[in-house]
């Protein structure tokens, strides 16, 4: 598979998604339509699948695999922008491949998994490998209607990311840190809005953090019940801590809370004190958690007592709440273009004017560090 798999690569050794440049070259391909392929073992997800996305006119369901095997046949003969992977299949399982395709024929990937504590760590480790999204995986035709807009949207966003080719992952040695209680009590916070390749950034961002950082509070878009797991994730190659926000946490340093799937994250203060609130609501920009809520509500609290930072995403999420932040006197990042897996939200925030610099995402925690020790003594 290795050997096949690098022969489809021929030219395209340039580090980006060589899918868009290939598939053009595709008879009968129809110009602005994202050619997608299923791969998934069940007959009825499949069916689910191309069912849902056949549902939008700028997305064609081009084939489907039962495994991947097949997938990389599939692959030669339709060059897909886009392909949808499960991670449990026969022959060879979602991850080995993601691994192989990553290394030899880097495109965008799309993990559809069942949600269940197991799935969301295998999950996210599939986004280390180099997948762009992770959705829920429909149970049934009666949960297509629940899924399918979600779908879709990974779909678009994963056809606009920057891929590149990976090799697997190496996680630093366990470090011990010093319990909470002990970090000296800071006014500041920072706040930080993710989505698409956001998981890998926001780990960029954090592992720079150091222990005693200021409290953190972020919202990465991502299914209900994959928070914990990122979390946990974050949590074991951080020198912080993370853990997932459960309502009615503190916000202190040394400490950074990650909203959980399904819900929004608030910041409030309460006396001298900054308290996290999780709450039901309405879907903004398409998005329950959204950025913008948790920004918009780190301005009306904290005010120039604030950094954030809006990092690689598909759409405008957050961009209105940076604006609000940045005009209660906070100090605001976006995450340049040529950093980022897919540059939508920090471009709608760098067009509001709401950003005060615009970074690679290298530079990103340090520029914040910096502006909260800065405030601390001014």
């Amino acid at each position: 598979m290795s050997t096949l798999l690098a022969s489809l690569s021929g030219g395209s050794s340039s580090g980006g998604s060589p899918s868009s440049g290939a598939s053009a070259a595709v008879p009968g391909r129809t110009p602005g339509v994202i050619r997608v392929l299923v791969v998934d073992d069940s007959a009825l997800v499949r069916r689910i699948l191309t069912d849902a996305l056949s549902k939008h006119e700028d997305i064609e369901v081009v084939g489907t695999a039962t495994d991947p095997y097949v997938a990389r046949e599939r692959i030669a003969q339709l060059r897909p922008d886009v392909i949808t992977l499960d991670i449990e299949m026969p022959r060879m399982d979602g991850l080995s491949f993601l691994s192989k395709l990553m290394r030899h024929f880097p495109m965008p990937v799309v993990v559809c998994s069942s949600l269940t504590p197991q799935n969301s760590e295998t999950a996210l480790r599939a986004l280390s490998l180099g997948a762009v999204e992770v959705i829920a995986k429909p149970g049934s035709s009666l949960a297509a209607g629940d899924v399918a807009e979600e779908l879709a949207r990974a779909v678009r966003a994963a056809s606009h990311a920057r891929v590149t080719k990976r090799i697997e992952p190496v996680d630093p040695p366990a470090m011990a840190r010093p319990a909470i209680a002990t970090i000296d009590s800071t006014n500041k916070i920072i706040a930080l809005g993710a989505s698409t390749g956001g998981t890998q950034a926001l780990e960029v961002v954090l592992r720079r953090f150091p222990v005693d950082a200021p409290g953190t509070v972020i919202v990465q878009h991502m299914p209900e019940h994959f928070t914990a797991s990122f979390a946990k994730r974050l949590d074991s190659v951080c020198q912080m801590r993370v853990q997932e926000a459960k309502d009615g946490d503190y916000v202190v340093p040394g400490l950074a809370l990650v909203a959980p799937g399904g819900k929004h994250l608030v910041l409030q203060a309460s006396g001298a004190r900054w308290v996290a609130r999780v709450k039901d609501g309405p879907k903004v920009h398409h998005q329950r958690p959204a950025v913008d809520v948790l920004f918009q509500s780190v301005a009306r609290s904290a005010g120039r007592n604030a950094v954030g930072a809006i990092l690689t995403g598909m759409g405008a999420d957050g961009a209105k709440g940076m604006l609000a932040m940045r005009e209660a006197g906070a100090y605001t990042v976006a995450q340049n273009e040529d950093t980022c897996v897919v540059y939508g939200m920090p471009r709608e925030a760098v067009k509001l004017d709401a950003a005060v610099d615009i970074l690679p995402l290298e530079r990103v925690a340090d520029a914040l560090l910096t502006h909260t020790r800065s405030a601390a003594h001014a």
